[in-house]
């Protein structure tokens, strides 16, 4: 196996692993911050629960991109060997990188802004959808990386 093809898996699994570690760890904090407002007010369950489930999708970023580049890979195999390129390598280890990094810092500050939302819904204030406003913002980044990625797997 090749040094290129080594690092374009290298690639794919920082940003697997990272983006899904990212949104594991922000709705952990959804979650943890709606155990404690249900104590407050249980009734706003479903706002908390929309809140708590928003961080995961920087994990489902990165498990979109494993597929449309796992695919692109696909198109380098020639005789049940896969042909790549250093220049190909490094651009699929980058953008894996990159997505996984990106997604992984997204996903935790993206669990922070929901869980103190989800807290201020707690302590009875009528702050749903500003917080939903200012939670889209740690998004924008992991969805510019994900289009990142998906433009790079475009290149090769």
């Amino acid at each position: 196996m090749s040094t290129a093809v080594i690092l374009a898996y290298m690639g794919i699994a920082l940003m697997i692993a990272l983006a899904g570690i990212g949104s594991a760890i922000g709705v952990s904090s959804g979650g943890n911050a709606t155990i404690g407002a249900l104590k407050k007010k249980d009734d706003a369950f479903g706002s908390y629960m929309l809140l708590s489930a928003l961080p995961g999708t920087q994990g489902l970023y990165g498990f979109a991109a494993f597929f449309i580049i796992n695919a692109k890979l696909s198109t380098f195999i020639v005789d049940g060997v896969m042909t790549l390129t250093m220049y190909q390598g490094v651009a699929v280890f980058a953008a894996g990188a990159a997505l996984g990094f990106v997604g992984l810092m997204s996903g935790i500050k993206q669990g922070s802004v929901c869980a103190n939302g989800i807290a201020g819904i707690g302590s009875g204030h009528d702050i749903f959808g500003k917080t939903m406003v200012l939670a889209v913002f740690p998004e924008l980044y992991a969805i510019i990386a994900f289009a990142a990625a998906f433009l790079i797997s475009a290149g090769l």
